[in-house]
C-alpha cells in the first residue's frame, strides 16, 4: 500500500473516531393538547358522536328529569332509530367507498312491497315471498355497482337515477294499494316478525332494535379484521393505489353496492313490523335520513375513515334530539334546525381532522 493510500486510511479513521456514535433522532418536539386531541380523533372518529351523544343525553336528562330517562323513553328511541340504523348501514358501507346512494330509501319500499304483493297478489308461502323482497334489493344493489364499476358513472348520478327508477315502479307495480296490518298479522305474521316486542322491567325492545345491533357489531367486525374490510377503506382512501397493491376495485364496488341493497331489504321487512302494513309510500325521506346519521356519525364524504359505530352513535343523537325536543313540547321545526347545524358541525369536525393525514 503505498504512502498516500495510507495516510487516507488513517485520516478516514480519524474522521470515524471523531464522528457522532449517538443513534439518530428524529423530531421529537411534544405536541400540544389540541394536537393530541387531534390525533385521537383522527384514529378513533367515532369518539366525536358519541360525546355529543352522552352530552344530549345529559343534557335533555336534566331538562325533564325521569319522564326521559325512564326506560320506557329511552327504549322508545331505540325502535324510533332502528329502520334508519339499518339503513344507514348500507350507507356506510358505500360512502366508505367514497360513493353516496341516494336509492336506498327506494330500495328498502321497493322490497318490502314484493314481500307483501308475492304473499297476498300471487299466494306464495311468506317465507319465499320474503327471500324474493331480499334478492330484489340485493339486484337493485347490484345493478347500481355494475353501472358504477365496469361504466365508471358517477355514484350521485347512478343512484338518483336509480332511486327514480324504483320509486316510480314501487308506484306502479303496487298500484298505491296498501296491505292492512290485519290481514297479515292473520295471514303471514312472519313479515311482522321484526315487529314483536320484548318487555324486560319496562324497557321494550322490538326484534328490529336485536337486529340493528346485530347488524352493527358484524359490520364492525368484517369491516376491521377482514382483508374485504380493508379493501373497502382503502378504495374510499385512493382507488387508484389499491388497485396498483392487488385490490379487485370493481368486484369490491359491486359487492358492496349489492350487500347494501340487501340491507336495505332486510329494513324493509323490519318496516313492515315496524308499521305493522305494507305501504308504497313510507320511507320516502330515509335515504336523507340515513345519510343524516352517517355524516353526524363521523364517516367521512370523502371516504376511507368512520365506523358503522359512529353511524349508529348518529342516529342515536338524532333520536334523542327528535324525542327530547318533542317532550319539552318545542315546535317540529327546532328540531330541523339543530339537525342541520349538527350536520354542517360534523362535516366541518371531519376536515379539521383530516388535517392530520395531509
Amino acid at each position: 500500500m503505498s504512502d498516500l493510500e495510507t495516510g487516507n486510511a488513517r485520516d478516514f479513521e480519524q474522521g470515524l473516531r471523531a464522528s457522532a456514535d449517538a443513534p439518530a433522532r428524529f423530531d421529537s418536539h411534544k405536541h400540544s393538547t389540541l394536537d393530541r386531541i387531534q390525533h385521537r380523533l383522527h384514529a378513533n372518529p367515532e369518539l366525536v358522536p358519541l360525546i355529543v351523544l352522552v352530552l344530549s343525553v345529559a343534557v335533555f336528562g336534566v331538562l325533564l328529569g325521569a319522564k326521559f330517562f325512564s326506560p320506557f323513553t329511552l327504549t322508545l328511541i331505540l325502535q324510533q332509530v332502528a329502520i334508519v340504523g339499518i339503513v344507514g348501514c348500507a350507507q356506510s358501507l358505500v360512502i366508505l367507498t367514497a360513493g353516496i346512494d341516494l336509492s336506498v330509501g327506494a330500495i328498502m319500499v321497493l322490497s318490502s312491497v314484493v314481500m307483501g304483493q308475492f304473499t297476498f297478489r300471487y299466494g306464495l308461502p311468506v317465507e319465499l315471498a320474503v327471500l324474493c323482497g331480499l334478492a330484489c334489493g340485493a339486484l337493485c344493489g347490484f345493478i347500481n355497482g355494475a353501472l358504477i364499476a365496469f361504466m365508471r358513472l358517477p355514484p350521485f348520478i347512478v343512484t338518483l337515477g336509480m332511486w327514480q327508477i324504483v320509486l316510480a315502479s314501487n308506484f306502479l307495480y303496487s298500484a298505491n294499494e296498501t296491505i292492512r296490518s290485519q290481514d297479515i298479522a292473520r295471514e303471514a305474521a312472519l313479515l311482522q316478525f321484526f315487529g314483536e316486542k320484548i318487555n324486560i322491567q319496562g324497557a321494550v325492545f322490538t326484534y328490529g332494535v336485536i337486529a340493528l345491533f346485530v347488524l352493527v357489531l358484524v359490520l364492525n367486525y368484517v369491516l376491521n379484521h377482514t382483508a374485504w374490510g380493508r379493501h373497502v377503506y382503502a378504495i374510499g382512501d385512493d382507488p387508484d393505489a389499491a388497485e396498483l397493491a392487488g385490490v379487485r376495485v370493481a368486484r369490491i364496488r359491486i359487492s358492496v353496492y349489492t350487500l347494501a341493497g340487501l340491507i336495505c331489504a332486510l329494513a324493509g321487512w323490519a318496516m313492515i313490523g315496524r308499521l305493522g302494513s305494507v305501504s308504497p309510500t313510507t320511507g320516502q325521506f330515509t335515504n336523507i335520513e340515513s345519510i343524516t346519521a352517517v355524516v353526524i356519525g363521523g364517516i367521512s364524504l370523502f371516504g376511507g375513515r368512520g365506523s358503522v359505530l359512529g353511524m349508529l352513535f348518529g342516529a342515536l343523537i338524532v333520536g334523542v334530539f327528535s324525542l327530547g325536543l318533542r317532550l319539552i313540547g318545542t315546535d317540529p321545526q327546532w328540531t330541523y334546525l339543530l339537525i342541520g347545524v349538527l350536520i354542517i358541525s360534523a362535516v366541518a369536525i371531519d376536515q379539521w381532522i383530516r388535517k392530520v393525514a395531509a
